[in-house]
């Protein structure tokens, strides 16, 4: 065991799987994306596995072309509201966009469901990507907020946000019957913010959580969603294909971090990973080959079209077709995510089948395909070898796949002493061996003594 802390393990939850067929597979409840009771289950199946936190993705646009999963969804916040009420110990975190809600009412939403579930909620911060249109649409703008300007944006409202958190000290409240004092007004701080974007006066009409405040997820690809992650996230969540790449962005993360003040212990790495497991790796790979004949070229083509926003033509070629044999890997313009796979595509030329698999990230990693064992063994390597801190489980298949891991991969890592037996306390921020924030007006207080 090295001197770090055990690894982190949370889970990506979306109704059926990543997978685009998921829904198809017979094992499956196929209205899952919208079933509570469904949705309850697996968060419990996470706890009893002893893991961090569950995940809730989210999008603001649909069309005809969207994943199955996506179509018909809850809202994220509204969920892990509902997930924190059927468990007692997992973290629960939600998705929501700084572009399009409003600083107050986001700071408010999930800081109620902090306290709802006694100190475990986490936000998930996004500026939504929307090269389409369809989100701005849907908000009455004619377009969305360009790249730089998004993250410009969401810098001031991540600074709202946490001083909106911070205008109740942690004592304010009296509650003193006896005397008629409900709370302490020397501890209530209007924030008075006025800022390029924003102008929000405060105080938040809740005080702070357990944890102090919500635990700050954030998944940063391009330089700019880099620099933000480091400078604000307490979790950066990403998707590497390969362990060397994994290794250059953790290195380059924690870098980032301690160049923004921060200790770079304080910031987790998460590396998404799409286990699919076997009694041998035959047959963990027919697993992933029957789940790969059910996508249909109806499928693959709507995705891919949707992906590339109309602008590459896939109507003459079928599943079989090698991506870089159309040419994929020397696409220009095409957004930040997929220029980073074109290395890729063009050394093994995988074919328009695979590369829904690959684009999604329902499956990028051949080694986390196997055996329990062997998957075990990855994982390890990954976390000694400093290509993460903790993994984020993208199961092609659900619930099978959270299930599998939880059964047969999680006791192997307890007997290695590298994850838990049992939860250390009480919030995410223990779960995660974060430390507890300081409130900002309180810690004034104690300098100025």
């Amino acid at each position: 065991m090295t001197n770090r802390a055990p690894i982190k393990l949370s889970a990506y939850l979306v109704g059926t799987g990543m997978h685009i067929a998921s829904w198809r597979h017979p094992k499956v409840q196929a209205n899952a994306s919208h079933n509570i009771d469904y949705y309850k289950q697996l968060a419990q199946t996470a706890e009893r596995g002893k893991l961090d936190f569950v995940f809730i993705a989210d999008s603001l646009a649909i069309n005809e072309e969207s994943h199955s999963n996506i179509l018909n969804r809850f809202e994220p916040i509204t969920l892990i509201t509902a997930l924190a009420g059927a468990t007692t110990k997992i973290g629960v975190v939600a998705t929501a966009s700084t572009s399009y809600i409003e600083p107050f009412n986001l700071a408010r939403m999930i800081m109620s469901v902090d306290h709802l579930s006694k100190g475990r909620a986490g936000w998930n911060i996004v500026t939504t990507r929307d090269l389409s249109g369809n989100t701005a649409r849907n908000f009455g703008r004619d377009e969305h907020f360009e790249h730089s300007l998004r993250y410009k944006r969401a810098e001031e409202f991540v600074e709202v946000t946490l001083g909106l958190w911070d205008t109740w000290e942690d004592d304010a409240f009296l509650y003193d019957q006896e005397n008629g004092r409900f709370y302490d007004r020397s501890k209530l701080h209007r924030l008075n913010h006025e800022g390029e974007f924003f102008a929000v006066q405060g105080p938040l009409n809740i005080g702070r959580s357990p944890q102090g405040r919500p635990i700050l997820v954030q998944a940063g690809s391009s330089e700019a969603g880099q620099n933000f992650a480091a400078g604000h996230a307490e979790v950066i969540f990403s998707h590497k294909n390969n362990i060397e790449d994994a290794k250059e962005l953790y290195a380059s993360f924690k870098s980032k971090a301690s160049a923004a003040g921060r200790s770079p212990e304080d910031v987790f790495i998460f590396q998404g990973i799409s286990p699919i497991l076997g009694e041998t790796e035959a047959i963990a790979r027919e697993k992933f080959e029957y789940l790969e004949s059910l996508i249909t070229w109806e499928h693959a083509f709507r995705f891919l079209t949707d992906y590339f926003h109309n602008n590459f033509d896939f109507s003459p070629f079928h599943l079989q077709t090698g991506a870089a044999d159309i040419g994929l890997h020397l696409l220009e313009d095409v957004r930040f995510e997929f220029k980073q796979r074109q290395p890729l595509i063009g050394r093994t030329n995988p074919t328009l089948r695979e590369l829904y698999s690959l684009l999604t990230g329902s499956f990028g990693v051949e080694e986390f395909i196997g055996t329990p064992e062997k998957v075990a063994d990855r994982v390890e390597h990954w976390y000694r070898e400093r290509a993460a801190d903790g993994f984020m489980l993208m199961c092609p298949l659900l619930p099978d796949g959270l299930d599998d891991f939880i059964r047969l991969v999680v006791p192997l890592l307890q007997e290695r002493g590298l994850f838990r037996t049992d939860y250390e306390g009480d919030t995410l921020r223990e779960h995660l061996g974060l430390p507890r924030p300081v409130n900002r007006y309180a810690q004034a207080t104690l300098h100025r003594v």
